[in-house]
């Protein structure tokens, strides 16, 4: 028998806090779903990290941010869209080394947040937008 999966699918515009509303669906969901309170936070950072990255770097073109959440049985996995002007594979890696260590000041660390909270992490991006798909398993 196929494994049920459940969307829920919010718009939310580009404007300070909106990123909270994500994330408080996202707790609610993952509570519905019984996360254990740890990954619930991990999941809340993550989807917020997420929605900042696309909030002050996407330059919307419909300053709105897609979050699709899809429940199955044992998994949650959020998609994060955005209809603004990609960015490069170049762009998403680590920092190591010397540029990590002048990077460590106050930003920059939003995607490497969120590979360390979720289980896994795909970033696709192109000139039509950026795609963030996170998944976190319950164990």
């Amino acid at each position: 028998m196929a494994e049920e999966k459940r969307e829920v699918i919010l718009n939310i515009p580009i404007h300070p806090n909106m990123e909270l509303v994500a994330a408080h669906t996202a707790s609610i969901l993952a509570e519905i779903m019984e996360f254990e309170e740890t990954h619930i936070d991990e999941i809340q950072l993550a989807i917020i990290e997420t929605c900042i990255n696309a909030f002050e770097h996407s330059n919307s073109r419909d300053s709105k941010v897609t979050v699709t959440y899809v429940l199955t049985d044992g998994e949650l996995e959020l998609k994060i869209t955005d209809h603004g002007t990609g960015f490069g594979a170049e762009q998403t890696e680590l920092l190591t080394g010397e540029a990590r260590a002048r990077a460590m000041q106050k930003r920059g660390w939003g995607l490497e947040i969120i590979r360390e909270m979720m289980d896994e992490v795909e970033i696709d991006s192109s000139d039509e937008g950026t795609t963030i798909t996170m998944l976190k398993k319950r164990i």
